[in-house]
């Protein structure tokens, strides 16, 4: 039971929503941080993923399903996670609104693995508007675009929907990202076009980097986004340092 503990503590995030790093920052590395794009939400849809992985050698499989839902000035992303042998390993969600920014979560809720839930709170509605964490005492200040780890992703989707030729190769897209304990600037790089095989066949994609920052050991997540499908995305790749990593290919995409 110990190595699918540790399989799970190398988060399985992001789509399944997520992620990983668990680095104490403080508010003032906001002001660096341009979080306004134009976006385009995609429809909703109900995705489903093939998980495979290495984790301390040792191959492991799963899936995991994403349910993606935009309804006037709401939305919200369900995900759940599971891996053979031990069943669910993983449910996280994000519920907000749609405002100038783009997505504008109220709340992101995770349950890991035998880990009590953990509740990330936006609250928009206070006077001193600020991001709260039930894992710690860490406060940020909500100033516009400020994201979590499950609502990154689908935002990354929007800007790149309504970015059109400038969301090419070099290109660079800024966030700031709440996960359970505190927050931190994000930098996805778009790497190149690339031609990948999934259980859908063969897709046209957007191959997207979000890599950590210099001598860190933090995890390095990829992420392949297809344009001809809604720009959904269809593989994600955690990596580590030490060769481990967790894949999710796309199955099935429900409309």
């Amino acid at each position: 039971m110990n190595l699918f503990q540790n399989f799970y503590q190398k988060p399985l995030q992001l789509l399944c929503t997520g992620l990983f790093i668990s680095i104490s920052l403080h508010a003032p590395v906001m002001a660096d941080t341009d979080n306004r794009h134009t976006v385009n939400l995609p429809p909703s849809a109900n995705l489903t993923y093939l998980i495979k992985a290495k984790q301390s050698g040792i191959p492991l499989s799963g899936e995991a399903s994403v349910n993606w839902q935009l309804n006037d000035k709401k939305y919200s992303i369900v995900t759940e996670t599971r891996a053979m042998l031990v069943g669910k390993i993983l449910d996280a969600s994000s519920i907000g609104n749609i405002d100038d920014y783009g997505l504008a979560p109220d709340k992101f809720i995770e349950k890991r693995f035998r880990k009590n839930e953990s509740t990330t709170r936006f609250e928009r509605s206070t006077a001193n508007k600020v991001i709260s964490f039930s894992e710690s005492s860490e406060q940020y200040p909500i100033k516009g675009g400020e994201q979590d780890r499950t609502s990154a992703t689908w935002q990354l989707v929007a800007i790149a929907r309504a970015a059109g030729e400038k969301f090419k190769a070099g290109s660079e897209w800024k966030m700031f990202v709440a996960g359970r304990r505190d927050a931190e600037p994000w930098t996805f790089k778009v790497i190149q076009k690339e031609t990948i095989n999934t259980a859908l066949g063969e897709l046209a994609t957007i191959h997207i980097v979000k890599a950590p920052p210099p001598d860190s050991k933090d995890q390095q997540l990829e992420l392949w986004l297809a344009p001809a499908m809604e720009w959904y995305p269809v593989r994600l790749r955690f990596s580590d340092a030490d060769g481990d990593y967790v894949e999710q290919s796309i199955g099935q995409i429900k409309k």
